[in-house]
């Protein structure tokens, strides 16, 4: 619900928008945690970006402190194709496959 709530103040959804768009967050967050998803999200420049992406600590390599403090707006993952570190926007997550 909280972060529901900061959607609607940050960037203007209903809460309808909001509470979908959180939800659809945690889902993603909690399922890389356990395996690579396959997710949608829309890149800065509006275009759709199509991601496999994980965290589950057995395929994603060690890391170093870098000393950078985590933004609560953007969501870190493990880009599986890219084999590197990756964000975007929780705001800007459509859907999970």
């Amino acid at each position: 619900m909280k972060a529901a709530w900061v959607f609607v103040r940050q960037n203007g959804f209903s809460m309808a928008e909001a509470l979908r768009c959180a939800w659809c967050n945690y889902k993603v967050r909690a399922a890389m945690y356990l395996r690579i998803v396959k997710f949608y999200f829309l890149k800065v420049d509006g275009t759709t970006r199509e991601a496999y992406g994980t965290l589950k600590s057995g395929i994603v390599p060690e890391t170093k402190d870098s000393g950078r403090k985590p933004s609560p707006s953007v969501q870190v993952y493990f880009d599986t194709e890219k084999t590197e570190w990756r964000c975007f926007k929780k705001a800007n997550l459509l859907r999970m496959a």
